[in-house]
């Protein structure tokens, strides 16, 4: 693997992940610094340092396979593309991109190169929450008829606003796109089904949130009237819980979105609830021998790009019926 971007999550999440595998080994580290990139790649015992036009320029292409993209991600395409000209599988970070027409090419670009692409929902890849997709399938809360997801910390707290996450060029808009795919992501996993209608409302606080916003509520209609309700802040308390209503009980998991943590399942039915801490693999591990299991063999990629794009149109809808004042439909398949 060559990890491209090493903010925090590329450094402490990424390439630990990497090292703990069974099926992936980190060849090359890339970052626009290039002394970042030689410091981080003496420390993880990476075989490559390279700077971005390094790597858009081919060097050291054969000490990897496969490129796991984390840069900002407005980013994300010219990395992938690069990706691709070199033959290259492609793990890429949520969201595809910062525009579904982007998200479109990005797909458009691999499957042209005939190479592998996987958006990261590290989500899908967590034991737990692939538990409760089972229990969901196989009736435990009866039929679903609500989901609530919510997810929020202070972006601020450390009091710098200098960051990529609030500019609306490289992150595409705010809390909904960072942190507020998770539910809306999770939320389709779960049910194994796509909005065909979106309503929302937004809040801004310039001057650090200009242009993108601190605050996202917004409600997502599902064939057969399901809905979900998920919200997402920069600017709140600690929130990080996902539940499903169903017609005979509900089922909760909290806290469901951190990095490799341990969560609760509460299953709730006749009056009656029982809660499991469950101890489980790092998802982010988990997530990388799953891409590479499917890059080695014939194993169909899930979530591929096309599940990426689709989160990215459902975004711009939210968007869009921010601006309106109305509820904005979706396309179906």
């Amino acid at each position: 693997m060559a990890v491209v971007g090493l903010g925090w999550f590329g450094r402490d999440i990424a390439i630990p992940g990497i090292e703990r595998s069974d099926h992936c080994e980190l060849g090359a580290v890339v970052s626009g610094d290039r002394e970042k990139a030689k410091a981080v790649a003496t420390e993880a015992d990476a075989d490559r340092a390279l700077t971005y036009d390094e790597y858009a320029d081919g060097a050291g292409a054969d000490a990897y396979d496969a490129v796991y993209v984390v840069t900002p991600n407005a980013l994300h395409l010219p990395h992938v593309r690069t990706a691709a000209a070199h033959g290259k599988h492609v793990l890429c970070e949520k969201p595809l991109e910062s525009t579904a027409d982007r998200g479109r090419e990005l797909v458009a670009v691999c499957d042209e190169a005939g190479v592998e692409l996987m958006t990261a929902y590290r989500m899908q890849a967590t034991r737990s929450v692939r538990w409760v997709r089972e229990q969901l399938r196989d009736g435990v809360v009866g039929d679903p008829v609500q989901v609530h997801g919510e997810f929020s910390f202070d972006l601020l707290a450390d009091g710098d606003p200098d960051q990529w996450r609030l500019d609306p060029d490289l992150a595409g808009g705010g809390a909904l796109v960072d942190i507020g795919v998770y539910p809306l992501n999770t939320a389709r996993f779960l049910l194994d089904a796509d909005p065909v209608a979106v309503s929302a409302e937004t809040t801004e606080r310039p001057p650090e949130f200009d242009g993108v916003e601190e605050h996202v509520a917004f409600q997502l209609a599902f064939p057969d009237g399901v809905t979900a309700s998920c919200t997402a802040s920069y600017g709140a308390g600690t929130a990080n819980r996902l539940s499903v209503l169903g017609t005979e009980g509900r089922v909760v998991l909290e806290p469901v979105f951190d990095v490799d943590t341990d969560r609760t399942i509460t299953v709730e039915r006749d009056g009656a609830a029982v809660s499991v801490d469950v101890t489980e693999p790092p998802e982010i591990t988990e997530e990388f021998d799953y891409f590479a299991t499917a890059a080695l063999t014939d194993m169909e990629t899930e979530p591929d790009g096309a599940d990426g794009v689709v989160d990215t149109e459902v975004i711009e809808a939210v968007y869009e019926s921010v601006d309106s004042g109305r509820r904005v439909s979706l396309p179906e398949e």
